[in-house]
């Protein structure tokens, strides 16, 4: 049952269910990326910064360690050590935390909800339990720590097998050669251990970015499903359409009556056109349409003694480059003219 139910998830998610999975804080993230980014910053950051650091932290050491022999309790002088220690390491912590946030960031920007912190009663449900633990991303999961681990070993074993040399020389060294020497080979195993980690941890989000796009994969019924729900049913949205078109077409109709002159084409189309100086600076056009919407134009137009005049190419003109409620363009100011000042030779009018 569920495998056919994946078999039938072959289409891309839409925008709106990958918006709604990000609401909810389900983002393609790599936490194995994040701890190698930082794992690796630290480093780097410990590395350049070293030697600052050690002469700081032996001599904060050394003052409080001198504490001792005066007035001073050994609990004021840990708390001040304490206090000394993280006041000299603050900007470490603020390259912690820097990293830490950049790091989720480059993986899928900035994301702030709530969502995964809801109680859920079925977070305890027992089968639930049991299917993560049985899941194949369980096992994924512990295959990939087990191959970890085994890269690692073998890291550290062949980086100890070709400075064996080196690790035997120490004893005819000084202490203070002795304690760099060991240092730079500790950094060097560790860099070589988190740039594994780093490119483990980019392949894994890789993973993770398929087995995300994989989650959100939608069937044909479920895309349908949305459409409807947000963008209504198409049946709907159709009988809408059709009476919001014959509300505009009353609407239009009761301002022929108004109008100061209808132009035909003269059979496919009509645009009657209102015009009062008093109060407009340019003839409007009140109505338009072709067919039998034209015709039930000059119909009302008959019915109400409002002058039809025939002129086709101004008639196809008006119709084509004027909607309704606009007023004429310019480039038709002397055409419109000559057949307004044709009316008003009708109705008597010296213009």
């Amino acid at each position: 049952m569920f495998e056919r139910d994946d078999a039938e998830r072959t289409e891309e998610a839409t925008p709106r269910k990958r918006e709604e999975a990000r609401k909810k804080g389900q983002v393609p993230k790599s936490r194995e990326l994040s701890t190698a980014i930082l794992l690796f910053s630290v480093l780097l950051f410990f590395y350049l910064f070293r030697d600052y650091y050690l002469g700081a932290f032996k001599s904060v050491f050394i003052h409080h360690l001198r504490l001792l022999g005066r007035n001073y309790t050994p609990n004021e002088v840990i708390l001040g050590f304490l206090y000394s220690l993280g006041r000299f390491m603050i900007p470490f912590f603020i390259v912690v935390l820097t990293i830490s946030v950049l790091s989720n960031v480059i993986q899928f920007g900035v994301v702030f909800t709530l969502e995964p912190l809801i109680p859920s009663l079925d977070r305890l449900n027992p089968f639930r339990f049991l299917d993560i633990v049985l899941s194949r991303r369980t096992w994924i999961e512990v295959l990939k720590s087990l191959l970890k681990a085994l890269l690692v070993f073998y890291v550290v074993y062949v980086f100890l097998k070709s400075e064996l040399l080196i690790l035997g020389g120490f004893t005819s060294y000084t202490p203070q050669v002795v304690v760099s020497q060991l240092m730079d080979l500790l950094f060097s195993i560790s860099f070589r251990i988190a740039l594994l980690f780093l490119v483990l941890a980019i392949l894994d989000y890789g993973y993770q970015k398929r087995e995300y796009e994989s989650s959100l994969r939608m069937t044909r019924q479920e895309i349908k499903e949305e459409l409807r729900q947000y963008e209504g049913d198409p049946l709907v949205k159709s009988r809408m359409r059709r009476i919001m078109r014959e509300i505009t077409k009353r609407r239009m109709l009761r301002e022929v009556p108004k109008a100061t002159v209808v132009i035909t084409n003269p059979v496919e189309l009509a645009v009657a056109l209102k015009y009062d100086e008093k109060e407009m600076d340019a003839p409007q056009v009140v109505a338009k349409g072709a067919g039998e919407l034209a015709l039930r134009i000059r119909e009302i137009a008959r019915e109400h003694n409002v002058p039809i005049v025939e002129n086709r190419p101004l008639a196809r003109a008006l119709y084509r480059l004027v909607e309704v409620g606009d007023e004429i363009p310019q480039e038709l100011y002397r055409a419109v003219a000559e057949v307004l000042a044709y009316v008003y030779r009708l109705k008597g009018k010296v213009k």
